[in-house]
């Protein structure tokens, strides 16, 4: 009968994987202890990690090696039945996949024009207003774009706790503000200054700077910053 005491829920708790992970990180763990989250339980006389070194050693401890392995190979294992096989070779070939796919290239702001690029789209031929903000990483790079308010053709309300809520939740470094004037008048109103520089004050206590606010129209924009308004 399967002996229970070798569950690794049963383990000690500096011994179990899972929690091992949990507490100290991914790259804490062996590669024997990796294979044993996977694997899950081991036999009557063997715990996961056991059977997961044994896995290893067949390889010459290589994850290389391993990735060749087939299902048939890996039931060879004590321990190891079909399911636990696939699960295996699943996690090799995402492995695999990883390695052999390259990051996207990740759009950099370096100045207004870089910002009119990426968000134009979103705010052409809007009949309201909308209020948007841009996360960006220490190195500008944009984490991602968000809306953060809808209001009518005069104007939107922009929550500031909830615009750094959100730009905290992405872990931006730093952020760009962008809303539209559908009206088509470029210029920000004394509304728009006063909320920018609140704003941009908040940002630099809690060090999550505002770079710039642009207004946008169908014909054009306005960047804040370079017109000497922040």
């Amino acid at each position: 009968m399967y002996n229970p005491q070798l569950s690794i829920k049963s383990w000690a708790e500096d011994d179990r994987p899972r929690e091992k992970m949990q507490e100290k990180g991914r790259s804490a763990l062996s590669n024997a202890e990796l294979l044993a989250i996977l694997i899950g339980s081991g036999t009557r006389s063997k715990t996961a990690v056991d059977v997961a070194q044994e896995i290893l050693q067949s390889g010459e401890n290589s994850l290389f090696k391993l990735g060749k392995f087939s299902q048939a190979d890996l039931m060879q294992f004590s321990g190891i039945g079909m399911a636990k096989a696939i699960t295996l070779m699943a996690a090799l070939e995402l492995g695999r996949r990883r390695t052999e796919e390259k990051p996207k290239k990740q759009f950099k702001i370096a100045q207004s024009k870089d910002v009119a690029k990426l968000m134009h789209a979103h705010f052409v031929d809007l009949q309201h207003e909308e209020f948007r903000i841009i996360g960006l990483s220490r190195a500008n790079h944009v984490i991602a774009q968000k809306l953060v308010s809808k209001g009518g053709r005069s104007g939107t309300i922009a929550d500031g706790k909830m615009i750094f809520k959100e730009l905290l939740d992405m872990k931006a470094s730093a952020c760009i503000l962008c809303h539209n004037h559908p009206s088509g008048t470029l210029r920000p109103s004394d509304a728009d200054i006063r909320l920018t520089k609140q704003l941009f004050e908040f940002g630099q206590l809690i060090e999550l700077k505002v770079l710039d606010h642009v207004i946008f129209t169908d014909e054009g924009y306005y960047s804040l910053l370079e017109h000497g308004d922040i």
